[in-house]
């Protein structure tokens, strides 16, 4: 007994779409990343601003961000993160951010 089989593939098709917009684009930056969500998911703050300013570090510009000792920082991250590192926070940060691309409209 034949019995055709209809499939829908939208929800495929669209992971597709989104996963090839992705592929070799770095346009993204730390802060579409560390979204409010985030990071209040993952510490006692409700965005990445109120975690920096309540470092006590001066952060006024990139510059000023840059110029926070490593370990100084990665130190207040530990402490104040579920992280505990800066970079292991960047990274989880990223994989939310393209894990969440890739399923829009799904």
């Amino acid at each position: 007994v034949y019995m055709p089989v209809k499939v829908d593939r939208r929800g495929l098709d669209k992971f597709i779409e989104n996963a090839e917009k992705l592929h070799g684009s770095n346009s993204f930056t730390l802060g579409d990343a560390m979204t409010d969500e985030f990071i209040s998911n993952n510490s006692n703050y409700s965005s990445l601003d109120e975690l920096v300013d309540a470092s006590g570090f001066i952060v006024n510009t990139p510059e000023d961000f840059k110029a926070i000792p490593d370990d100084e920082w990665d130190s207040y991250i530990g402490k104040n993160t579920e992280f505990d590192t800066w970079e292991n926070m960047q990274r989880t940060a990223f994989k939310y951010y393209v894990k969440g691309e890739v399923k829009k409209g799904l």
